[in-house]
């Protein structure tokens, strides 16, 4: 008798787990918590109407040995979804993926900027100072710049803003290490957060993606004369908020470290986020004899080897008594 019973019961179990929830044509967004058991969330799609016999449920996760390993985040399920199915999927994790996008040439209070305003994300950053931030990220003391890799980065509905931050970090020191290995030789770099700067400078500088190994050949020629580097993306990097989108000669004698008008070498940091291409630019720059350039006011430059040249160049090209952006020498 019990055992005729206990067929019965399997029989009527499997049979329910098998046929499609109470799911709209629309589909059932539906999300859990951290914490959440088998049971709970068996309740819950009872209360939702979703499934008659919640308990169904619960014993198949037990039977299947994965009843607390319910995995937290937000799932889409379609019309026709089995409980059977619906169990696995949430076992499985895979839930509904978000998106955020950080831009090649952003600064970092661009990237904090979007990160405040993605909602799907858990805002645990308020208003920390870049070092604060740093710290929560387990990174003390690094200058935040130009330190995060800019691309897409997929995550489940509650992943806490600073483990985005986390994984572009650590995606920034993957990309520099692998580009480091395989860098031209003869390059003036003593360590690799010097290419991550001269990065960040073709970033700001290249419009055009053929021109950032050119950008890169002139830069790297002008360290190697102890020549200055002398380009506006660093002047503008230093007069952050001020900056009205206007450059003019008076600008160049402010007296900032990033000033590369005034003080010969790198910056003291990245200016802004590097993607993979201007890293690759830094680290296999283009040959020739190049040692200036100026916008010519079409998303590409003119480069020039002499200072004659250059000069004609820029009275060609610039309006004259005014400056802009990408202007390779005063």
């Amino acid at each position: 008798m019990l055992a005729g019973s206990a067929f019965w019961l399997w029989h009527d179990m499997q049979r329910s787990l098998s046929r499609p929830l109470a799911i709209s044509q629309r589909g059932l967004d539906y999300e859990i918590t951290p914490g959440k058991s088998a049971r709970d969330l068996a309740q819950e799609l009872a209360r939702k109407k979703v499934i008659e016999t919640p308990w169904f449920l619960e014993l198949e996760a037990r039977r299947r040995g994965v009843a607390t390993q319910i995995k937290a985040g937000e799932y889409h399920f379609d019309a026709g979804t089995t409980a059977t199915e619906l169990l696995q999927k949430v076992v499985s994790g895979k839930s509904i993926q978000h998106s955020i996008t950080f831009v090649e040439g952003w600064t970092f209070k661009q990237l904090l900027a979007e990160l405040g305003a993605t909602n799907a994300l858990t805002h645990t950053l308020t208003n920390e100072s870049p070092p604060e931030v740093m710290r929560r990220i387990g990174q003390a003391g690094v200058h935040p710049e130009g330190r995060f890799l800019p691309e897409t980065y997929l995550f489940s509905r509650g992943t806490s803003d600073v483990e985005i931050l986390r994984r572009a970090f650590d995606a920034m020191q993957r990309k520099m290490a692998q580009a480091w290995a395989f860098r031209d030789e003869g390059l003036p770099y003593k360590v690799p957060f010097d290419a991550l700067i001269i990065a960040s400078l073709i970033e700001k500088e290249a419009a055009k993606p053929e021109e950032r190994p050119i950008i890169a050949g002139v830069f790297l020629r002008r360290l190697k004369e102890n020549m200055k580097l002398e380009t506006d993306p660093t002047l503008i990097y230093a007069m952050g908020d001020s900056f009205d989108g206007n450059l003019s000669r008076e600008h160049l004698g402010m007296d900032s470290p990033y000033n590369t008008y005034r003080y010969p070498g790198l910056t003291p940091t990245p200016i802004a986020m590097p993607g993979a291409a201007s890293i690759d630019a830094a680290l296999h720059p283009a040959a020739g004899d190049a040692m200036f350039f100026v916008a010519k006011g079409d998303g590409t430059h003119y480069f020039s080897s002499s200072l004659e040249e250059h000069n004609a160049a820029v009275a060609r090209y610039q309006l004259k008594g005014e400056m802009t952006v990408s202007d390779g020498e005063p």
